[in-house]
């Protein structure tokens, strides 16, 4: 029987037609990065950066989640359940549309891109970790936006070309 060394295994997954070392799956598909050291976020799709948008992130850059997450629900007009504010109210602080993310094991419900009813906010560290963008720019991205599309939040001085490349998103 033939011991799988890690050089063997690495070995096999080189010559696999499998990704990670076969075609990526995130390659052209839609994908977002959000950059809290900038408060902006790019939209990438067709392997380039198609929009980059101002926001607003968390109060501190520890309420903001960082890491890879998926987006899991969306809903247009949100209820805001904290409050108990219909969706499309004008006191609304959620805005028009709600795109949820899987941050710290989450049900999409706690952790979002979303609109806002405060829009002098945008640019802004104010959220309680949610990021905020005015509604006409959440309301253009948000039928590009399928679910599962991957969400990478991160604190960069790098360009989001250069951040798409890391994450295999454009070539």
């Amino acid at each position: 029987m033939i011991e799988m060394t890690p050089f063997i295994l690495a070995i096999i997954m080189f010559v696999s037609p499998i990704w990670p070392v076969g075609e990526n799956p995130t390659l052209n598909a839609p994908f977002v990065i959000v950059n809290k050291q900038t408060n902006q976020l790019a939209f990438v799709d067709e392997g380039e950066v198609k929009s980059i948008f101002p926001i607003a992130t968390g109060a501190t850059n520890d309420l903001t989640p960082t890491g890879m997450h998926s987006i899991i629900i969306k809903a247009v007009n949100p209820y805001y359940r904290k409050k108990n504010i219909q969706g499309g109210a004008p006191d609304n602080p959620l805005g028009s549309r709600w795109i949820g993310f899987d941050a710290k094991n989450s049900d999409g419900r706690m952790y979002g891109i979303h609109g806002t009813n405060r829009p002098e906010s945008i640019g802004q560290n104010v959220s309680a970790g949610c990021i905020r963008m005015l509604n006409e720019h959440v309301e253009e991205i948000y039928e590009k936006i399928p679910i599962g599309t991957k969400v990478w939040i991160l604190n960069s001085d790098e360009d989001f070309v250069t951040l798409a490349r890391k994450a295999g998103a454009i070539e």
